[in-house]
């Protein structure tokens, strides 16, 4: 016996399409906009599980000439490099691994995970944005800034810290 009569089949594929085909542009405009694969801007850092000192910064400018369409955590409109501002590379073990930034304006971020996900942040305090990650995988972290109009803001500092977001 079946469950269900063939109208309700084709209502339930016709919504798991439409979810599918609503989510595909917010996936291929990052993955065009932003390119993991080069050289970031702003340099590369090795680190692993209880780094000292923590936290360890990076000065940089924010904000490029690549829109971002929004999604993930950030709304729409900013402004972000092709290639990455800064690399990590972790050694994960038992501590949280955060990522947030100081700016002069208002800011946002992306980070790339080792897995390959997209995370994205706007105001996670003020106008800042930060990325935390509970439970980090050991592997490579890409992170971009970006602002919300096409200039770019001088003066931002990205954190990397295991003692939580905006902790100093």
């Amino acid at each position: 016996r079946y469950c269900c009569n063939l109208e309700t089949i084709m209502k339930k594929y016709l919504k798991l399409a439409l979810t599918a085909a609503l989510a595909l542009p917010l996936v291929a405009t990052t993955a065009i906009a932003q390119n993991y694969n080069l050289r970031p801007s702003y340099g590369a850092i090795s680190l692993q599980a209880g780094f000292l000192p923590d936290p360890r910064t990076r000065s940089m400018r924010a904000g490029e000439d690549h829109h971002f369409m929004g999604g993930g955590g950030c709304p729409g409109g900013a402004w972000f490099a092709n290639a990455p501002d800064y690399r990590l590379h972790y050694r994960a073990g038992g501590y949280a691994l955060s990522f947030y930034v100081r700016a002069p304006g208002d800011t946002a971020m992306l980070v790339n995970d080792p897995t390959g996900t997209w995370y994205c942040n706007d105001d996670y305090q003020g106008l800042n944005p930060g990325v935390v990650f509970n439970n980090p995988r050991s592997g490579q972290y890409d992170v971009w800034l970006g602002t919300y109009n096409r200039s770019r803001v001088g003066n931002s500092v990205l954190y990397i810290t295991e003692m939580g977001a905006f902790s100093r």
